[in-house]
C-alpha cells in the first residue's frame, strides 16, 4: 500500500504537469503535442503499465486489508472521542478510496477509452496531424454535472492524501522525531495544493465555454 500509494503520488505530479497545458492559449496545441508524446514514447508506454499495475495493486490490497482487519476484530472497540486518536481522513480511508475509484472508473471512460478507442478529431501542426485530445477534454468539462463530480472527487482525493502521504512513509519506516514535522508539512501542502489544482483545471474551462 506505501509504495504504491507513493509511486501514485509521483503519478499525480506528472499527470498535473500535463494537464497544466490544457490552460494555456494555444487552441490546445501543447496538450495536444504532449499526449500525442506521451502515448508514443516506449519509454512511457512501458512506464503505463506498471501505472496501471499500481492502481490495481494499491485497490486490491486495500480490499484485503480491510476484510482483514475486520475478521481480526469482528467486534468493535469502545467508543471514545474520535478525534482524540485518529484523524477523521484515518477512519475513513476506505470510503475516500472509494470516492477516487468511482471517478478513475468514469474518469478513463471518458478521457483514456475515448483515447484509444473513440472517435477523434485531428489538427494540424507545422504540417503533422495530431489527434484534438484538447477538443475532447472541453466538450466534457463544458458538462456542469462533470466538473462538480470533478471537483468533489478531488476533495475526496485530498483528504485520501492527507492521511495517506505521512502514512506511508511511517509504513516504511522512515519517519524520525526529527523529520516528522517536515513529513507531515509536505504531506498536507500536498494534499492540499494538487488536488486543488486539478480541480480548477474543469472549472475554468467549463467557465471559458460559457
Amino acid at each position: 500500500m506505501a509504495l504504491t500509494g507513493l509511486f501514485l503520488v509521483i503519478f499525480l505530479v506528472v499527470h498535473l504537469s500535463g494537464n497544466l497545458q490544457l490552460l494555456l492559449d494555444d487552441d490546445g496545441k501543447a496538450f495536444n503535442v504532449y499526449a500525442r508524446f506521451m502515448t508514443s514514447n516506449p519509454l512511457i508506454k512501458t512506464t503505463s503499465f506498471i501505472l496501471y499495475a499500481s492502481f490495481l495493486i494499491h485497490i486490491i490490497w486495500a480490499v484485503i486489508l480491510t476484510i482483514n482487519n475486520k475478521k481480526a476484530r469482528p467486534v468493535g472497540y469502545a467508543k471514545t472521542k474520535p478525534s482524540a486518536n485518529s484523524t477523521w481522513s484515518s477512519r475513513n480511508m476506505g470510503f475516500l478510496g472509494t470516492i477516487v475509484f468511482i471517478f478513475l472508473v468514469i474518469h478513463l471512460k471518458n478521457f483514456w477509452y475515448v483515447m484509444h478507442w473513440g472517435p477523434i478529431t485531428s489538427v494540424n501542426y507545422d504540417g503533422q496531424e495530431y489527434r484534438n485530445l484538447f477538443a475532447t477534454v472541453e466538450a466534457v468539462f463544458s458538462q456542469w454535472w462533470y466538473v462538480a463530480l470533478y471537483v468533489v472527487s478531488m476533495i475526496g482525493l485530498m483528504f485520501h492524501l492527507y492521511h495517506g502521504f505521512s502514512s506511508a512513509f511511517q509504513t516504511l519506516g522512515l519517519n524520525h522525531v526529527k523529520y516528522n514535522p517536515a513529513i507531515k508539512f509536505v504531506g498536507v501542502a500536498f494534499a492540499i495544493i494538487v488536488p486543488a489544482m486539478f480541480a480548477a483545471i474543469p472549472i475554468i474551462i467549463f467557465l471559458k465555454t460559457l
